[in-house]
């Protein structure tokens, strides 16, 4: 059975870092494509990071570029993402996505995660 599970979500004030994880079981995702997404209340769920199968390519939402850092470890079969600077518009539940594209868009991407809740206090 194939599986995403994130990690590392969590309570955090104005400022702080976290580091999410997303390890991912039942086959090797090592040639796929990883993205993460973010889903707020109320709101539609908006891409934040892709990086390509090698991590030689990795794109970011604009809301996020120079906060946040996706990278992956291929012989771990996991993916992190390190975001620093948090801000209360970063609250959100996160989600890791695979796919065979590294792009924005949800419908490039076959296997979800079910999400770790992410809260920015101030």
């Amino acid at each position: 059975q194939v599986q995403l599970v994130e990690s590392g979500g969590g309570l955090v004030q104005v400022g702080g870092s976290l580091r999410l994880s997303c390890a991912a079981s039942g086959r090797t995702f090592s040639s796929d494509a990883m993205g993460w997404f973010r889903q707020a209340p109320g709101k539609e769920r908006e891409f934040v990071a892709a990086i390509n199968w090698n991590g030689g390519a990795t794109y970011y939402a604009d809301s996020v570029k120079g906060r946040f850092t996706i990278s992956r470890d291929n012989a771990k079969n996991t993916v992190y993402l390190q975001m620093n600077s948090l801000e209360p518009e970063d609250t959100a539940a996160y989600y890791c996505a695979a796919g065979r594209y590294t792009t924005q868009h949800r419908r490039d991407y076959d296997y979800w995660g079910r999400g770790t809740q992410v809260t920015v206090s101030s």
